[in-house]
């Protein structure tokens, strides 16, 4: 096994635990704070696979722009920070269970798939059209006839939820 390998398994294993403290988390600041280490993971892996567009994507997009934001609204609209009630579902049991069973499934389905490592490799060897493609990505984004407007009101909902946040944490009502 490559050492490159090892670490993406190492990242993979780290992103899992944090993605599990997220859902296991007592006090919602923890688990703002663990989504923020559960996305940092995800940037990783998609740093070892050596894709620096998702990765820069990832980081600033995910990290530094939405989970920025749920930390500020969490901060802005609890006083207690801690939460009183249990909040652990009884069925969690039942629950993991399944999760496993449907993710041994899908392990087992793209093993068994046969043009798995064919088109695997196929995007490996097709290195040259990813820098156009993320061209046209790029383009499409600053287009206002693909995602420039869909991009603009997802800005305008986050900022409206902020303010929101700002004035359900202020207590001032007319």
């Amino acid at each position: 096994m490559a050492p490159l390998q090892i670490v993406f398994l190492i990242l993979g294993l780290a992103t899992i635990i944090s993605a599990v403290m997220v859902v296991t988390a007592r006090r919602i600041m923890h688990a703002a704070l663990w989504l923020v280490l559960t996305l940092l993971g995800v940037a990783a892996l998609f740093a070892t696979l050596e894709n620096g567009f998702f990765t820069a994507v990832q980081v600033v997009v995910y990290v530094g722009a939405i989970a920025i934001l749920i930390i500020f609204a969490v901060m802005l609209t609890r006083r207690d920070l801690q939460d009183t009630p249990q909040q652990s579902n009884p069925n969690s049991g039942i629950v993991a269970v399944i999760a496993l069973a449907v993710t041994g499934g899908l392990i087992y389905g793209l093993s068994t798939w046969q043009n798995f490592s064919a088109s695997r490799s196929a995007m490996m060897t097709n290195a040259a059209a990813e820098g156009e493609r993320i061209v046209d990505l790029g383009l499409a984004l600053v287009s206002p006839d693909a995602f420039a407007i869909p991009f603009e009101v997802a800005s305008v909902l986050l900022i409206g939820a902020l303010i929101g946040a700002i004035y359900v944490a202020s207590g001032q009502r007319e």
